[in-house]
Parts: structure tokens; sequence; C-alpha cells
């Protein structure tokens, strides 16, 4: 295929998160776009996700390096060898990595660099000059990309303000949420004995277990609940502070009632049956599993945290924002909305944006490529 169809994406596989869910999502579509697509991997963790490219067509070529900074020589050999007409960077480290490489490397290849995080929330607690090295180089590196894509109003906005760029550089792209494959693990059984029965409500959580997710708020909350309502809470995910969220359920005296499984390959069969799934988060860009948990009809509540759960929940309109790290604000909405949740059908309207084909198209326009079979490139300033 010629040049003109190939796409290279950039991305550090650091775990089971959002971003390289995200896009795997997306790598189908742009396969199906007509598109050569080259998937240049760091390997920071094993990426059993990968497997799903088996017979896809897709090159997965593995950088060989385990920290994007390091990817950089190899990267620079690939733009001269293949010289692809477009490269996506997902994650700040990639884009500042591509910039580099490209510079070095003297192709013309479009750079688009994704962002799906809320930089100044994310380092508020850092100390000044750890917030100076991430920050200030911004400026630089980012005005050599053609386009950023933002997951939210809330994180292009603030990269607008870190990076000094005008409002034309920075597009807003929805996250690939729903996709017929969410949809379908939607409607397996879980496999969990508390979902076996409807008669005590169960309360999802779900997320790598860390600060930024704050599940320590959520389990008080769950305490305060459990104290009206004969009801249980399950949280998704992994992490180091599990030790420490493990103490303070058996100190508020609520252990039996939660049950933190690690992470599962289907969350969506869990959401699918929740009766309510909360996000306690103190920030995020995006949140991917409050879109999903809505997709699927599920009541949900969510702290007010910098960015997107409000873009979601349109202002509170499917779902009620709280104050982060407010833990008795929080009961109180998980109370109300389990004893009046919104219709089901009415919930799925606020996930109507983040679809798959929704997603592709834009980044599609993003990176500069017309439909299969048409002979011009949209060029985009």
């Amino acid at each position: 295929m010629d040049r003109a169809r190939r796409l290279a994406v950039l991305i550090s596989f650091s775990g089971a998160g959002g971003v390289e869910r995200m896009v795997m999502n997306l790598l189908p579509a742009f396969l199906q776009a007509g598109l050569a697509v080259d998937l240049l991997a760091i390997l920071r963790k094993p990426a059993p996700e990968l497997i799903r490219l088996n017979g896809s067509g897709m090159r997965v070529l593995d950088l060989g390096v385990t920290h994007t900074a390091l990817a950089v020589p190899g990267l620079v050999r690939y733009l001269k060898t293949e010289r692809p007409f477009a490269l996506l960077a997902a994650k700040d480290r990639a884009i500042r990595a591509a910039v580099l490489a490209k510079r070095l490397s003297r192709v013309d290849t479009r750079l688009v660099g994704r962002l799906g995080t809320h930089l100044s929330a994310a380092m508020a607690n850092k100390p000044a000059l750890i917030r100076w090295a991430r920050q200030w180089p911004m400026r630089d590196v980012y005005s050599a990309v053609d386009r950023i894509v933002a997951v939210s109003e809330g994180v292009a906005e603030d990269t607008r303000r870190i990076a000094r760029l005008p409002p034309e550089k920075i597009a807003v792209i929805r996250n690939p949420v729903i996709t017929p494959e969410m949809l379908e693990k939607s409607r397996m059984p879980p496999d969990h004995p508390w979902f076996e029965s409807s008669d005590i409500p169960v309360i999802l959580g779900a997320g790598r277990l860390t600060r930024q997710k704050d599940f320590s708020t959520l389990i008080r909350a769950f305490a305060r609940v459990r104290a009206v309502i004969n009801s249980r809470l399950v949280i998704l995910g992994e992490g180091r502070l599990r030790p420490g969220l493990e103490k303070l359920a058996a100190d508020l005296g609520i252990a039996d009632d939660i049950s933190l499984p690690g992470h599962v390959a289907n969350p969506y069969a869990y959401m699918a049956r929740s009766s309510l799934f909360a996000l306690s988060s103190a920030w995020e860009g995006s949140p991917n599993v409050l879109t999903e948990a809505l997709a699927l009809g599920t009541p949900v509540v969510s702290t007010d945290c910098p960015s997107g759960p409000r873009e979601i929940l349109q202002d509170g309109r499917y779902g009620p924002l709280v104050p982060v790290g407010d833990a008795e604000r929080l009961a109180d909405a998980m109370l109300n909305t389990l004893q009046s949740p919104l219709a089901n059908g009415f919930l799925r309207e606020a996930a109507a944006e983040y679809t798959l084909e929704r997603s592709a198209a834009r980044y599609l326009e993003m990176l500069g490529f017309a439909p299969s079979g048409s002979t011009n490139i949209l060029h985009i300033a």
C-alpha cells in the first residue's frame, strides 16, 4: 500500500488502562477505513490484549524498550524507512518522543497527539519544580504537533492554558467507548456470586487502586449507605493501595460486604447487572467507566472532579455530581439514586456521542485521511 494510506500509532502499554483500551478500540476501525496500520508498541508490561490483533492484517512492531524516552532511536529508524503519512501518538510522553523523532528523521509525516489526562489536576500535589519540569516543555513540544486531540473539553482547556496553544490547534473527540464487543460482553453473566440474585443491591466501582480513584472515600460513603440499606460494594481493579483499602473496610466493620476481585476480563457484565455505578475519582480526563455504565443503562453517581464527569452527565442531568472527597455527600447521592433510579433508556442517551463510529471518523479527519477509495487527502490547517 502506498504511503498516502499508511498510519503509525505509537503507544506505551503500562497495564490494563483506559488509554490502551480506547486505542485498541480504534485500530480495527482504522483498518476498515482502508489504511495500512503499524502499531509501534512500547511494552512496559506484558500486553496480552495484543493477541486480539492476530490475523487483522496490522503490523505490530515492538520498539524493544520499556520506557518511552528510549524509543526515540527506533522511532527515527521507522520514520526514515516507512515514511507514514500520519502518526498518532497516545499520551504526553509518546507525543514528546514523536516530536523529537520527527525532527531528527526530517520526514513530513503528519503528527497528531492524543491526551486523556487533566494534567493540572494530576500534578496539583507535586512539588513546584516537578510541575514546572513537566509542563514548561509542552509549549515548545506541542507547537510542533499538527493537531492535539483531547478527550474532553476540560482536558482541552487545561492543555491550551499550559501549552499556550491557539484554540484551533486542539480538537475534542469523545472516546470510542461503545463498541459491538462491549455490548456483547455485557450480556454475559459476571463471575461473582453477588450478582446471581437481585435481592441485595450491588454498588460498583472500577479503576486502578490508586490515589487518583480515591476509593477510600467510596468505601466510607458505602459504610453510610450500608447502615441504611442492606447492600454490597464491588470494586474492580488492582493496585498498590489494596492493603489500605482492605484495612479501611475492616476498620469500618463492612469487610464482609465489600469485594475487591482485582482486574476482571469482562467488567461490562458487572456494570450491566449493578444497581448503581459510583465514580469517586479526584481527577480524570474523561472517565470511560462512567460512560460505559451509562451506555449499559446503569444508574450512576460521580464526583465533580476535573474533568469529564460534568460534561458526560450534562451538569447532573444524567446523575448527581458531588464534591471530591466528600463521603457524606457521596453517600446521600448513592442512597437517593438507589431509591429513585433514572430510567435505563434515558441514561443511555448520555453516552450517544461515545460510539466507535463517531470517534473513528473524527480521528481519521484529524489525521488527514480521506475515506477509502478517495484520491484526495484531507489537509487540515
